[in-house]
């Protein structure tokens, strides 16, 4: 294997890592920003009222877009890895 293959697998690797990581932290940030803005507005600082609807919300996030991960990491894994480990 050589160290332009292996870092081009790397990187895909990596961008594969985000895209599919991206829905659930975009989620979690708009959840987080819009709690914070009512904890602002209201002047409630309880912290278990940031949690449990964040947590809620990237469970829910998660569970819609699982198919979309799947699927991801499949073509990943058969288009990419599979024929590098078989040239081996």
């Amino acid at each position: 294997m050589g160290e332009a293959l292996f870092f081009d697998t790397l990187r895909q690797g990596l961008w594969i890592a985000v895209v599919i990581s991206g829905p659930i932290l975009v989620v979690a940030l708009l959840v987080g920003l819009a709690i914070g803005l009512f904890q602002a507005l209201t002047s409630i600082q309880e912290m278990t009222l940031t949690f449990v609807p964040k947590m809620a919300a990237m469970l829910a996030v998660f569970w819609a877009s699982m198919g979309f991960m799947t699927l991801t990491l499949q073509q990943y894994f058969t288009d990419t890895l599979v024929p590098i480990i078989q040239g081996f």
